[in-house]
């Protein structure tokens, strides 16, 4: 054969595999296997805490969690996304010491508030000094590792993150598989387990940032007032989507018991990886549909109909399967935990088209709109948990969640296609540019 022939063939039999390559040192796709990671591997670290312990202590682990989740996002203040807006292409190091003075106020406010509850709150109100001070300090990993995927993504260190979280999702697999082949039943040693893994990948990777080569361009006091005031204007938004996931784990104990809890969690652990896909394309997607809009050419319809699609799929498959695992998985313990399936599967794919309709929003440029979504949706699934977990138990709570996100996502619907109806703001004056 001619050796240019020859090559050509090599040339086109190599061009898939490099294409391949591209597109997995995108970051989109590396942020993605991340988050498929986090998913996978609470799902298997359920299966193993409700497989050794009971529903009560299952759900004091949960619990102690979601403290950790909501009081991050109260740590952070939103400044997630304005900190990657503002310190765009800024060095890992810098970049690193900018978020820290970001935190450190917060950081010390929170800190302090915990040891003072532990002195002054009365015995019966506070459930010990050990137990506050793992929820402390475990925000403020958490808070650290959520801030470290905000760097990676300015800096361009992606792979980096992707790395540290590879590196925790071994740490939590190998601690909990552990524990449960030892057969500890008690919850603050499984609660401790999460706080070891996350703690030792992230201060490595800030430590390995620290070292790195400075930045020439400054990091002045300026910017992160830029930082900080963008996200206060996002922190609604952040925290009620949060309050809205989160919040039925907090209300369930109150309202009903924590074993109540477990077997809720064990269910609705595994419905939330059932919106991820969808999650994850919005945020990969958000850049393509502003650019898109911007020119004119962006068309929300059949976006929306596919990811509608998809949930149409997807629900039936994902309530049948759960419905019929859940007692050979997790065990006879858990079979009452049969009856949120349904309604909290149909919830998880109202909540996932809800993402993609947000996201179009955001693409719009109607953040407050996203907000107003958000704010809306939790109200009314707060709501229906009072009303019906006292009378319903989990039940009521499955409700709570179909009805938050299903408000949340019709009103995203409702806002989209009367803000498509108005002229877009940012366009206005532009004329013929050249």
């Amino acid at each position: 054969m001619d050796p240019a022939a020859t090559a050509g063939l090599a040339r086109r039999r190599a061009e898939p595999f490099g294409w391949v390559r591209a597109q997995l040192r995108e970051p989109y796709v590396q942020l993605l296997a991340s988050q498929v990671l986090t998913g996978a591997v609470a799902l298997a670290a359920n299966i193993l805490m409700v497989r050794s312990l009971t529903p009560a202590h299952r759900g004091e682990v949960a619990l102690l969690l979601q403290v950790v989740y909501l009081a991050t996002q109260v740590l952070l203040l939103g400044t997630e996304r304005s900190f990657v807006a503002g310190y765009h292409n800024v060095a890992p190091g810098p970049a690193v010491r900018a978020y820290a003075r970001l935190l450190l106020v917060p950081a010390g406010i929170g800190l302090t508030g915990a040891i003072v509850y532990t002195v002054v709150a009365p015995y019966r109100h506070q459930p010990g000094a050990v137990i506050v001070a793992m929820l402390a300090w475990y925000t403020v990993v958490e808070a650290a590792s959520l801030a470290s995927r905000a760097i990676a993504i300015a800096a361009g260190r992606v792979r980096d993150f992707l790395l540290c979280r590879v590196l925790e999702a071994m740490l939590l697999l190998l601690t909990l598989t552990g524990l449960y082949a030892t057969h500890r039943t008690h919850p603050e040693v499984w609660f401790l387990a999460y706080l070891f893994a996350g703690a030792v990948p992230t201060v490595a990777c800030l430590a390995v940032w620290l070292r790195l080569p400075p930045d020439p361009a400054a990091v002045t006091p300026d910017r992160n007032r830029v930082v900080r005031r963008e996200g206060l204007a996002l922190f609604p938004a952040a925290l009620s989507n949060m309050a809205m996931l989160r919040v039925d784990r907090l209300v369930i104990p109150a309202l009903a018991s924590t074993a109540a809890l477990g077997l809720y969690t064990s269910v609705a652990t595994m419905t939330e990886l059932l919106s991820w896909p969808l999650r994850a394309y919005a945020d990969s997607r958000l850049g393509r549909w502003r650019a898109s809009h911007q020119a004119g050419g962006l068309r929300p319809g059949p976006i929306v109909l596919a990811a509608a699609l998809y949930s149409l799929v997807v629900v039936p498959l994902v309530a049948g399967g759960l419905y019929l695992l859940i007692v050979p998985v997790f065990g006879h313990r858990y079979a009452a935990a049969r009856v949120v399936v349904l309604p909290l599967v149909v919830a998880a794919g109202l909540y996932a088209v809800s993402r993609i309709s947000l996201g179009l929003l955001i693409a719009k440029g109607h953040g407050a709109l996203v907000s107003a979504a958000e704010i809306t949706g939790f109200v009314v699934s707060f709501t229906v948990y009072l009303l019906l977990i006292p009378r319903l138990g989990i039940l009521g709570a499955a409700y709570g969640s179909l009805a938050g996100y299903g408000t949340c996502l019709v009103f995203a619907l409702v806002t989209s296609r009367v803000a498509s109806t108005r002229r877009d703001p940012g366009r206005a004056g532009r004329g013929r540019e050249p």
